[in-house]
């Protein structure tokens, strides 16, 4: 579903991605740790198509990243850290006017069902602004979704949930994963990593320095793995 091949990514003169190899199959669910300033966020950038690469070659669904842009952005769903969120709309009326940018059917029926799935069914005509953090990051999971991506692109999602958002955005990714979505998420929360992931990626200084599969969802396995490649990290 997706393939990198020694992607780099310089700014600035500083080389934030170093020839990153990696290769992710459709319907799986991975996660990428690793300390602030290792680069993850900018390879979710790269993949949502947002950043041009320095070098390297990224092929989604078949399709290569430089020359079909526009194709490969209608097969993701992209949460950054903000929310991307109308303040000044409801969250009905945020979720119709992105699903009509994707031709979404239905899509006010849609966008009541997906309210109702991240628990806010009572605020459905409220608008955003005077939405908490968490409440703000379950509607923008929302939204990400809301026309059924192939590939879904999350950077930190379970920032400023509460532990009853975490297990409806938990929820919501592992339904998306049944249908065969494939899920690249970066996080800080091992321990959803953990529990919800196939496969865990490590980075440090721009390289991928492991790649393991969690069979058990073992979080001792994720901490032991993590620390040892940090050693020396301040």
């Amino acid at each position: 579903m997706i393939e990198i091949n020694k992607l780099t990514k310089q700014a600035d003169n500083k080389l934030i991605l170093r020839g990153v190899d990696l290769s992710i199959s459709k319907g799986e669910t991975v996660a990428v740790l690793g300390p602030n300033g290792a680069g993850k966020s900018t390879l979710l950038k790269v993949l949502a198509t947002l950043i041009k690469p320095t070098s390297g070659q990224v092929i989604v669904d078949g399709l290569e990243l430089r020359k079909n842009q526009l194709a490969i952005k209608k097969l993701l769903g992209y949460l950054p850290h903000s929310s991307l969120l109308y303040d000044h709309y409801s969250p009905l009326e945020n979720l119709v006017f992105f699903g009509n940018i994707y031709g979404v059917k239905d899509v006010e029926q849609k966008a009541r069902k997906l309210v109702k799935e991240v628990g806010l069914s009572f605020f459905l005509n409220d608008p955003v602004k005077n939405f908490s953090r968490g409440m703000i990051q379950r509607i923008a999971i929302a939204r990400a979704i809301i026309h059924d991506p192939e590939i879904l692109l999350l950077d930190e999602p379970h920032t400023g949930l509460d532990q009853g958002a975490i297990s409806i955005l938990n929820n919501v990714i592992l339904a998306m994963k049944a249908k065969g979505t494939t899920t690249l998420m970066v996080t800080h929360d091992f321990k959803q990593a953990a529990e919800i992931c196939d496969r865990i990626i490590i980075v440090k200084n721009g390289k991928i320095v492991d790649d393991f599969r969690m069979d058990h969802h073992n979080l001792g396995i994720v901490n032991e793995k993590y620390d040892f490649h940090m050693e020396g990290v301040s």
